[in-house]
C-alpha cells in the first residue's frame, strides 16, 4: 500500500472539512493494518458523537483510496484522531471485563449499553476466551448491544473432560 498517497488524501479531505491539523503519521498495529495518526486540536470536530464522524471519515478516506488503487484487494488501514480509538478500545476491554466479573459473581447475564458493531466486537474478541463466558448481540439498530452470559456448567465440564481423559 502507498501510504504517502493515503496519507495525501487524508489530510486533502480533512482540508476540505477545514480543520487545522498538526501532523499525520503512519504507524503499524499489532496486526497487519496501518494506523494512520491525526493530532489536531480540533478533534472533536473529527470524532464526533461516540466516534460517528471518524467513523464516516475512515469510509469515506478508504473509499476514496480504494478507486485510485487498480487492484480489488481493499487496503487494511484506519484513521485515528488523538489516539481516540487506542483509548476507547482500553475502555471498552475494562468495561467488558468488570461485567464479565459481575457476571460471574452474581452468575446472571449482563446487558451491556449499545455499541457500534465495531465495539461489540472488540467485546466478544476480547471475552472468548473466556471458558465460563458466553457473548451474544441482542437488538436491533443503535440499540443493539452485546449481552455477557455467564455458563455455570462450562468449567466444570472442562474439569470433568480433563479428568476423563488422564484416566
Amino acid at each position: 500500500m502507498d501510504t504517502e498517497m493515503v496519507k495525501k488524501v487524508i489530510e486533502d479531505v480533512i482540508k476540505l472539512l477545514n480543520v487545522e491539523i498538526e501532523e499525520v503519521s503512519v504507524n503499524r498495529d499489532n496486526t497487519e493494518r496501518v494506523v494512520f495518526m491525526v493530532k489536531t486540536n480540533e478533534s472533536g470536530l473529527l470524532i464526533g458523537t461516540r466516534g460517528g464522524s471518524l467513523h464516516a471519515l475512515n469510509v469515506l478516506v478508504k473509499n476514496m483510496v480504494a478507486r485510485k488503487v487498480a487492484t480489488e484487494e481493499i487496503p487494511l488501514f484506519f484513521i485515528d484522531v488523538n489516539n481516540y480509538q487506542e483509548k476507547l478500545e482500553e475502555e471498552i476491554k475494562t468495561k467488558a471485563s468488570i461485567m464479565a466479573q459481575r457476571a460471574r459473581s452474581f452468575e446472571v447475564d449482563v446487558p451491556l449499553p449499545p455499541m457500534t458493531s465495531y465495539e461489540r466486537m472488540m467485546v466478544h474478541n476480547f471475552l472468548k476466551d473466556f471458558a465460563d463466558i458466553k457473548t451474544e448481540s441482542e437488538g436491533e439498530g443503535r440499540e443493539r448491544r452485546v449481552v455477557i452470559r455467564y455458563i455455570k456448567d462450562s468449567i466444570e465440564e472442562k474439569v470433568v473432560e480433563d479428568l476423563e481423559y488422564k484416566e
